[in-house]
């Protein structure tokens, strides 16, 4: 609820049309991409990074939470108002304020559709190389908050290798900048730190970006498989020829059917995985490396190995890749996305395990994912309406996630820890490190009121910091 007169010095910010109080309108706005709800109290949309700081300031002076928001497609939770608040939507933040070309940079605000620097910048030649799965819809704020990655990060690195300068508000209202569009300045590295910070110390009002030239060549290969673990064995297999390609998804035979049935890509129905690999860079290297590929999948157990014939082709394979998620949604009226991380030498007896965990819990599990860099994407079906399933569902996630740290991997890769995965921080990290994250939270934002709940446990495990305000930063329980 909020306080008395917040309403009309909010009003006086943002104008009447600048702001949405109505219960049916604050709905839109309790979740996200992932399977976790909470209603805000007020959503602003500020169109300047002016108007950005004065909410702030009223939500310091009036104790009131603050959430920042893009377009909503997180997978953590990490854009929900889990204590309520104002949520700050950047909607209204979205122009593409600079491109050099010759600097191979561009300035955006954080409202930006991912897709629309590329858009911006490719008939020049050039492009923005992070691209995550929702980057139609996607913006820069949401992106840098959650280090988004995507399928071409195998080569090209996540949102963190492509930042080079953010402008940012801080929780008391004040703006500062950090880093630039120089290769490297002095002092300690801000961008860095605040780029995956999850909202939870800055506000992001600006963003300078690398751009990339397109490479001469380009091809995109498939390779399809009578078994996961073959397909999971090959990774490590090319991994052992000395070759990174910029791209090596996976899609089991429980995805790639839901993907062929909802987009026609050309994916085999019968098969029990496909690895669908990118190579580029210069005609020749791209071709013998190409070359060196298709024996290491033929050698790792692959039944057919093709290449696509034409850039139709192979946007029609990418196109089931990039819209595997809307695919699932025709079969199942929910489901839960996990994002753990294993090395790839693990990735076969992951996906072994999350066979298992299916079988014994009595869930479909489909994956999808990265796999040139371990990034798994077991996508967990279940259906809300039934008692218990969202739970079971959950449970399962969790049990996986487990696994992923004790194989030496990570509970994300991309999606961010959120709401949904701060619990097993502790179990991921050891008391010091997390007290040391704690002391960077507390040093951003010592009120805890930006994005409060998220990322360091809350009081659940046996290692929870509490996040209160002005607590001593040694208090670990």
């Amino acid at each position: 609820m909020l306080p008395p007169g917040l309403l009309k010095r909010v009003d006086g910010v943002v104008g009447p049309r600048g702001y949405l109080d109505r219960a049916e309108d604050l709905s839109l706005y309790e979740y996200d991409g992932s399977v976790d709800k909470h209603r805000p109290d007020l959503v602003v949309f500020p169109r300047s990074t002016a108007e950005v700081s004065a909410l702030v300031k009223l939500a310091a002076e009036f104790q009131v939470p603050v959430v920042g928001r893009g377009a909503g497609t997180g997978l953590s939770g990490g854009a929900i108002p889990r204590e309520g608040g104002i949520v700050v939507g950047f909607a209204r933040m979205n122009r593409i304020l600079e491109i050099d070309l010759e600097n191979q940079r561009a300035v955006v605000e954080p409202g930006v559709v991912n897709l629309d620097i590329t858009l911006a910048v490719q008939q020049a030649g050039y492009f923005y190389a992070p691209d995550p799965s929702s980057q139609r819809a996607c913006t820069l704020g949401g992106n840098v908050a959650e280090n988004a990655g995507g399928p071409h990060t195998l080569a090209y690195g996540v949102t963190t290798n492509h930042v080079l300068g953010l402008q940012l508000v801080l929780a008391d209202g004040s703006v500062i900048e950090t880093g630039g569009k120089e290769m490297d300045l002095p002092g300690y590295d801000l961008t860095g730190l605040l780029t995956g910070s999850e909202g939870t110390m800055a506000l992001v009002t600006r963003v300078t970006v690398r751009l990339m030239r397109r490479p001469e060549r380009v091809e995109t290969a498939l390779a399809v498989y009578g078994s996961n673990e073959d397909a999971g064995r090959t990774v490590a297999e090319i991994t052992a020829r000395g070759i990174t390609p910029v791209a090596v998804e996976m899609l089991d035979g429980v995805m790639l059917r839901m993907v062929e049935e909802a987009t026609h890509a050309g994916y085999p129905m019968d098969a029990a995985a496909v690895l669908l690999i990118e190579l580029e860079g210069l005609k020749e290297i791209v071709e013998e490396q190409s070359a060196l590929i298709r024996e290491a999948c033929l050698a790792a157990g692959a039944r057919e190995f093709r290449l696509a014939r034409s850039a139709e082709e192979r946007d029609l394979l990418w196109k089931g890749r990039k819209n595997a998620f809307g695919a699932v949604g025709r079969v199942s009226p929910t489901y839960y996305v996990q994002d753990g991380v294993v090395p790839r030498t693990k990735i076969a007896p992951t996906l072994h395990f999350i066979g298992e965990v299916a079988a014994r819990c009595g869930l479909t599990i489909s994956n999808i994912f990265h796999a040139g860099d371990g990034n798994m994407h077991p996508i967990i079906l279940f259906d809300a309406r039934k008692p218990g399933d969202l739970e079971k569902a959950q449970a399962a996630g969790e049990e996986i996630l487990r696994y992923c740290i004790d194989a030496g991997g990570s509970i994300t890769g991309e999606h961010g820890v959120g709401m949904e995965k701060n619990e097993l921080m502790a179990r991921q990290f050891s008391e010091p490190t997390l007290d040391t994250m704690r002391r960077f939270k507390l040093l951003f934002d010592p009120a805890n009121r930006l994005n409060p709940g998220k990322v360091l446990p809350t009081g659940r495990g046996c290692l929870e910091i509490r996040q209160r305000p002005l607590e001593p930063a040694s208090t670990v329980y």
